[in-house]
């Protein structure tokens, strides 16, 4: 039987539909459900569009485990990845899916992690600290921004004329490269 998987995002969704087009037609797992914070995000129509429920929850709202246990499990979901999600995973949510919520982040944690360091304000960091290299970071979730078990890292180098922009290009090329295949290697451990 295949595995349900729900996505949690925020903006503009590349990752999430990366991930919804990457699981669509695969034999372990397929996208179910995609989870917002944000009624404007982008990660919505993409999801709309590939025919995906969604449902859409303010903080005061995510933060109620009658809601939002509720919906993930109406849907039989059986892993959470966050995909440019800028809420904070409440305990209550950690504790219902122990191992099972996984993050992409941009950056090498533990360096650049941690509240507020999210997109371009993480790359801003790493170019301004005269970092060398990058990557990303996928990891477990905890009750703590960006300090959960990390299941695998990738980097790629920051070159002294990359700006900003230029080490997201990077950044997001290693994302959408990397973060299917992980969470398949992660879904195929389980079987």
């Amino acid at each position: 039987m295949k595995r349900k998987i729900a996505i949690f995002a925020s903006g503009t969704g590349s990752n999430a539909l990366n991930l919804i087009t990457y699981f669509s037609e695969h034999p372990l797992a397929e996208v179910v459900l995609l989870v917002s914070n944000n009624p404007n995000a982008g990660a919505l129509q993409h999801a709309a569009r590939l025919n995906v429920p969604s449902a859409v929850f303010d903080k005061a709202a995510f933060n109620r485990p009658e809601i939002i246990l509720s919906c993930l499990q109406q849907h039989g979901i059986d892993l959470i990845v966050l995909a440019g999600f800028l809420l904070h995973i409440p305990t209550f949510l950690v504790e219902a899916f122990p191992q099972s919520i996984i993050n992409l982040h941009p950056a090498l944690l533990p360096k650049f992690g941690g509240k507020g360091m999210y997109g371009m304000h993480v790359h801003r960091a790493v170019k301004e600290a005269g970092e060398t290299l990058t990557g990303i970071t996928i990891h477990y979730i905890n009750e703590h921004y960006d300090e959960g078990m990390i299941i695998a890292q990738y980097s790629c180098p920051v070159e002294a004329d990359d700006t900003p922009e230029t080490i997201a290009q990077k950044v997001h090329r290693l994302e959408y490269r990397y973060y299917p295949l992980v969470i398949e290697q992660l879904l195929s451990a389980a079987e």
